[in-house]
């Protein structure tokens, strides 16, 4: 019973938060509410399954909100410009790539520290956006075929969730059974050891953060199609909830380590938490209190839980 509440325990308390809100909310539980919850978690479980991906290999991204808005922002720029679609999303996607590769090769070859490479690389972004657009939103009538990956819907589902179910699916397939997945994993937990047993940690780490900029890229084309704008500050704010979302993921399914499942299942909290929160009337600043309660929270139990195993070993 202890190791299943330990495995579990955030999980229920999260359906229990849930079921709190349908009850006690406002409007909480009719379907545009419930649509509207599951397109921002899309958006938030997206660039959190990035900053997942870098924590497997035990490195830090905190660029990937500046990285997003940039790539929203090249992409509206291509968009404002009259061109394909196409091409302006897989810019978008370039740039994340770009961005990851940077942090990558910082990381591995030039031996900066992840939270010092991906913070250069965030104000580096972060410069760029303004530059491109001086400081005001592209905006617009934008083609429906760009608007429509993510304000549509295919088989009676909204798009952003098939995005989101897509890339949960390659993420936790590419983790959990293909060989660069387990030796990711295995240098995340202990980095000298995989190297001496024949694994290319340093190529795993580039991998790593590659995806994560592959992601804040993603997360960028689907917030710019859905808003039918694109600033350059637009995703300044998901960088926090995204720290939180995996920290809160890794208290449950499997405790102390970063994982596909709970990262997706702490957004979807986290932005249950928010909307239910917003309905029963709380000041705004109340969600940001809870944020931090979270994020303290989750790293004391995570550290808690890591304690533990190693104890047990």
């Amino acid at each position: 019973m202890r190791e299943i509440i330990g495995r579990y325990g955030t999980a229920l308390a999260g359906l229990v938060l849930i079921v709190f809100f349908v009850a006690f909310a406002p409007n909480f539980a009719t379907t545009m509410n419930v649509i509207n919850v599951l397109k921002d978690t899309s958006f938030l479980a997206i660039l959190a399954l990035g900053f997942t991906l870098a924590l497997i290999v035990s490195e830090l991204d905190l660029s990937i909100a500046e990285v997003a808005s940039l790539s929203a922002v090249v992409t509206g720029w291509l968009i404002q410009g009259q061109q394909h679609p196409a091409l302006a999303v897989t810019a978008g996607l370039l740039v994340g790539l770009l961005c990851g590769a940077a942090n990558g090769y910082g990381v591995t070859v030039l031996r900066v520290p992840s939270l010092i490479m991906t913070l250069g690389i965030a104000a580096i972004a972060k410069g760029f956006a303004f530059m491109i657009t001086q400081g005001v939103a592209f905006v617009g009538r934008w083609p429906t075929g760009f608007t429509g990956l993510a304000r549509g819907y295919s088989f009676g589902i909204p798009n952003l969730v098939l995005w989101l179910t897509a890339v949960t699916l390659l993420t936790y397939g590419l983790i959990k059974w293909t060989r660069t997945g387990a030796h990711m994993v295995a240098t995340g937990e202990a980095d000298e050891a995989a190297r001496l047993s024949g694994i290319a940690t340093n190529r795993m780490k580039r991998i790593g953060l590659l995806l994560t900029g592959l992601c804040a890229g993603i997360t960028a084309v689907l917030l710019a199609a859905n808003l039918s704008s694109a600033a350059p500050n637009m995703a300044g704010d998901y960088l926090l909830y995204a720290i939180a979302a995996v920290l809160l993921g890794m208290t449950m399914f499997e405790p102390g380590k970063p994982n596909i499942p709970g990262t997706v299942f702490a957004a979807l909290v986290l932005k249950v938490l928010g909307n239910g929160l917003v309905l029963m009337g709380a000041a705004y600043y109340v969600q940001d209190i809870v944020l931090g309660v979270i994020i303290i929270g989750s790293v004391a139990f995570s550290a808690s839980a890591l304690k533990k195993a190693a104890f047990k070993v």
